[in-house]
């Protein structure tokens, strides 16, 4: 076997190497193609929305990989559904690439409890709205601090701040009305500007409620009120009374709007 090699001149010994060593390595690329898939190709399917097990039968019959990234909670969605995915859907890869899914939790989040105690209402309002809690009942209890929470409810027990709260749950208000027991006239706002009926609901201890303000409007202190919950006066034309401590809401508007009289 040596005599053969060392007989023949040595640049045919040595074309020979080269051609072996082209030949072995055009082979390995080859296989490496057979063994990775090389040149194979999937569209990714849209799985945004649907439930998280759904997706990962979908996308698993179809030559992927499922990695659940993260799971986070949003209440306008249903729980346990996937609110997005990477790669995005009707991208091309290669065949058993992860698919990455940020999915809605199915159980509701825990949220700490604010300390409301000594906050105004309008306040409490927000922070509760910040820490993703809602408004249950407004008590109003007669105390000095008008306006002002005297005590949070959860589910009729006093409870503290910090403790946690399911994500979305409705806490109760204990609010002081004023040691004033006697009802005021409700206040004519309509035609009034925001800052304008501030003042007056302020002056008459009466709480601002909501506030809903139509879609042009973007300076709210000089937009105008053109509607207000509960009006000056009933359906049957008779004045209405509120006590103090108690909420009363705005409609704001760019410009004045005269109420249609139905009669």
């Amino acid at each position: 076997m040596f005599k053969f090699i060392t007989d023949r001149p040595f640049w045919l010994n040595l074309l020979v190497a080269i051609s072996v060593a082209v030949g072995i390595f055009f082979l390995t690329l080859q296989m490496l193609g057979v063994i990775t898939n090389n040149g194979k190709y999937l569209k990714v399917p849209s799985v945004v929305g649907k439930k998280t097990t759904e997706a990962i039968r979908i996308l698993e019959s179809q030559g992927f990989e499922v990695l659940i990234q993260d799971s986070v909670y949003t209440d306008t969605a249903r729980k346990g559904i996937v609110l997005k995915q990477l790669p995005e859907a009707s991208s091309t890869v290669k065949i058993n690439r992860t698919v990455i899914l940020t999915v809605n939790r199915v159980t509701l989040p825990l949220v700490d409890m604010p300390s409301l105690h000594g906050k105004s209402l309008n306040f409490a309002l927000e922070m509760l709205r910040r820490s993703h809690l809602k408004l249950g009942d407004t008590i109003f209890k007669p105390d000095f601090m008008r306006g002002s929470v005297l005590d949070q409810l959860f589910r009729g027990d006093k409870i503290s701040s910090g403790t946690k709260l399911p994500w979305g749950s409705y806490v109760d208000l204990i609010v002081g009305g004023g040691l004033l027991d006697e009802a005021i006239l409700v206040p004519d706002l309509v035609g009034m500007t925001y800052n304008e009926a501030k003042i007056i609901l302020d002056e008459n201890g009466i709480i601002l409620g909501a506030v809903i303000a139509d879609q042009n409007v973007s300076d709210t202190g000089s937009s105008y009120i053109w509607k207000q919950m509960p009006p000056k006066y009933n359906d049957q034309n008779v004045p209405v009374y509120i006590q103090p401590g108690q909420l009363l809401d705005l409609w704001l508007s760019v410009e004045t709007k005269n109420p249609v009289d139905s009669l």
